[in-house]
């Protein structure tokens, strides 16, 4: 399956996004969606969308979207919340849940800043895709996508996008 990863659209989806985004199957999305249900209807529209609400989402996108995601994708074990860290700094309640779920991926967003490392402690690939949208202190705006075969994660690509 190909995957694509964004968060912290703040309301903004822009063609270049979509353009890097076109030949993947699902998009991920970590949170603060911005402008409402209305930015993850037109997602959802585009592409199929799992996403988790953010600090900065309201409620209505939260009855649709979780604070948090566990699911399965080819094989691999998936954990998705908004504020999460990395490793050695890890959110206290996106520490709880991956001690609970024992993820192979652990995806979040908030910081606006892109950042893939493995938690070798814990045996997972942490994702952070950085931020999509406008709003904030990053000069760069990011997206991800990679593809996962029979449990096995690669091709993985950044796409960098002026502010």
């Amino acid at each position: 399956m190909y995957i694509g990863v964004i968060s912290d659209t703040h309301g903004v989806f822009d063609p270049q996004f979509r353009d890097f985004l076109e030949p993947v199957d699902q998009i991920w999305h970590a949170g603060d969606f911005g402008g409402g249900m209305d930015l993850a209807a037109e997602i959802a529209a585009f592409k199929p969308l799992v996403g988790v609400a953010g600090n900065c989402d309201n409620y209505d996108l939260r009855f649709t979207y979780p604070l948090y995601r566990f699911f399965e994708c080819e094989g691999l074990k998936v954990l998705m919340t908004h504020i999460g860290g990395y490793p050695g700094r890890y959110d206290p309640k996106a520490r709880q849940l991956i001690d609970k779920y024992h993820p192979d991926i652990f995806v979040c967003g908030h910081s606006h800043i892109l950042k893939v490392v493995n938690d070798t402690r814990r045996k997972m690939l942490v994702i952070n895709p950085g931020a999509a949208g406008i709003q904030g202190f990053h000069l760069i705006r990011t997206a991800l996508r990679f593809k996962i075969e029979a449990g096995v994660i690669k091709d993985m690509e950044v796409f960098n996008l002026e502010r």
